[in-house]
């Protein structure tokens, strides 16, 4: 059956088919416009655990998805599928985070010089493996790209991204990030770890293609990430959660905070987006929650405020959505901030 017949014969209003694809959709990823790459990795988290099963729940969540959105109402007919969830991948995470559990353990609690020894060799175990995973997101990536969809990477942890941009750099002379999170990321080599979840926009910066980022909505950063930020003010722009509330009240509206924001981005824009972004109890399993952050449509205000201007969005990524002992939550709100990111996208291509 061809994509328009499956658009023809596919009723949007029942209720989604638990065997279908993403959302209950019919199409597969050739088929679909939207191809979301999963990547289950969380091997340097170092507090709350478990965004590598959020590829896996977010998929299982969108299902409770209406399909109709008055923004994006035809957005189901493009046709958004999740690749393959990489099962070697979640293993490899799964073994290689016992491995970074001894790295931080010795940080932590000190130990003998054996104790010592083992730590340093899985420190260095975990970096070249985590490279590894970031040249398999590049070229995954890349496929996708070079088969003309539009792509989201669905994380894992915020290590994840870091191949997705060097796909995008490969591609693009240059864009900008907009980076939503209660962090700013700029760790160099957080712990130890090369590919810290903690060192995403710090590594992101060692890729010229990336000429700025904006980080929006940030509530807590260090002395180290203060001074990587002087030193790249040009290419940086931040905006902290305390300071935009602080204009809010007095008087400015968040339109105006928006497009304000979106006046610092390029033509070309890369979504990053963290999940602890959002009001924590929109996301209480995240595994570093801030108190602080956005309403859910404070965010997809912004990102729609970002598709209605003259910017075309090359790219996303969800991350660090963790489910819960107790129920759905985290994965559906995911779910449905996926969809608002698959519908910006669309809108601007």
């Amino acid at each position: 059956m061809t994509k328009a017949s499956k658009i023809k014969s596919f009723d949007p209003n029942t209720p989604g088919d638990a065997n279908a694809g993403m959302y209950g959709l019919p199409f597969t990823a050739e088929e679909s416009d939207i191809v979301l790459v999963p990547v289950p990795w969380e091997v340097t988290t170092s507090y709350g655990g478990g965004t590598a099963q959020g590829p896996a729940a977010i998929l299982d969540a969108s299902f409770q998805v209406d399909l109709f959105h008055p923004e994006f109402a035809d957005l189901w007919k493009r046709g958004i599928a999740m690749d393959e969830i990489p099962e070697a991948l979640l293993k490899q995470s799964e073994a290689l985070k016992k491995e970074a559990a001894q790295v931080i353990d010795v940080l932590v609690h000190g130990g003998t010089e054996a104790k010592k020894d083992r730590a340093a060799k899985a420190l260095k175990l975990v970096n070249e493996e985590s490279a590894v995973m970031e040249e398999w997101v590049e070229q995954r990536t890349g496929y996708w790209l070079d088969q003309e969809k539009m792509v989201g990477l669905v994380g894992g942890d915020h290590s994840t991204p870091l191949g997705f941009y060097r796909a995008l750099a490969q591609r693009y002379e240059g864009f900008g990030i907009l980076h939503l999170d209660a962090h700013l990321d700029l760790r160099n080599a957080y712990e130890g770890f090369s590919g810290s979840h903690a060192s995403i926009m710090y590594n992101a910066l060692a890729i010229p293609e990336v000429e700025t980022i904006v980080s929006v909505g940030i509530r807590d950063f260090c002395e180290e990430e203060a001074r990587v930020f002087a030193r790249e003010e040009m290419r940086v722009r931040i905006h902290r959660s305390a300071e935009l509330r602080r204009e809010q009240y007095e008087g400015m509206t968040w339109q105006e905070q928006c497009d304000r924001i979106i006046g610092q981005l390029p033509e070309y824009v890369h979504i990053s987006f963290d999940i602890d972004a959002l009001d924590p109890s929109l996301c209480p399993n995240t595994g570093t929650p801030v108190p602080g952050g956005f309403a859910f449509e404070e965010a997809t205000y912004l990102l729609s405020c970002l598709a209605a201007s003259d910017r075309k969005i090359i790219g996303f990524d969800l991350v660090e959505v963790t489910p819960g002992p107790t129920g759905d939550w985290d994965a559906n709100v995911g779910a449905r901030l996926l969809w608002h990111l698959c519908g910006v996208m669309a809108k601007t291509q």
